[in-house]
């Protein structure tokens, strides 16, 4: 094949199930609103990955050996982007609040578009698993449809997660060390991506 399916497939799973920013927004979101209030906000996520995908496969990588300032500006860009989004976790308690109402499909999309996480498993898709010969179309579909199917099956896990841990130590003394942990994890992935040149 073309494109090494079995071994993506095993990749994206691996990426798409281990923790990063989208997988804490999906726990976090879980956590305050439950799964069920949520599914619009997972549904925004897992599509919003797409958004990456096609322009990548399509050609969008050839810009930024014209412009690499372009690309290293929006990378630092997400990454801040997602350490304001940890913040925001470390200080957000679990306390559910019936009246609150839970972050939609549009706020789910832009959350991989900003993850520099997402772009780096992507192009990592179409450069270790992809023939050089393969049709951008044959390469862009059959990445995108993997990682979304990855995403359909993984991200609700991370939401229902969530919403379990919230009825565990919300209102507890553990809830604080919670967010923290998990605000760490999002900024330890962000880092790692930066610094490390990994795709976890």
């Amino acid at each position: 094949m073309s494109v090494a399916i079995g071994s993506f497939a095993i990749f994206a799973a691996s990426q798409v199930s281990t923790p990063g920013p989208a997988n804490m927004a999906l726990l976090v979101t879980g956590a305050r609103y439950g799964l069920r209030a949520a599914l619009p906000f997972v549904a925004g996520v897992a599509l919003g990955k797409q958004l990456i995908i096609w322009p990548i496969g399509f050609g969008l990588m050839q810009l930024a050996d014209s412009t690499p300032w372009l690309f290293a500006t929006l990378k630092w860009v997400s990454a801040g982007y997602i350490l304001w989004l940890a913040w925001r976790v470390a200080n957000m308690r679990l306390n559910t609040d019936s009246e609150a109402k839970a972050p939609g499909f549009w706020a789910g999309l832009i959350v991989h578009p900003l993850n520099p996480k997402a772009w780096a498993m992507v192009i990592t898709g179409f450069t270790a698993f992809t023939a050089p010969a393969t049709p951008t179309f044959q390469a862009t579909a059959t990445i995108a449809a993997i990682l979304l199917a990855s995403q359909v099956l993984l991200h609700p896990i991370w939401t229902y997660g969530g919403e379990q841990i919230a009825r565990t130590v919300a209102g507890t003394g553990f809830e604080r060390y919670l967010m923290w942990t998990l605000a760490g994890l999002t900024v330890a992935s962000v880092l790692f991506v930066l610094f490390g040149g990994g795709t976890s």
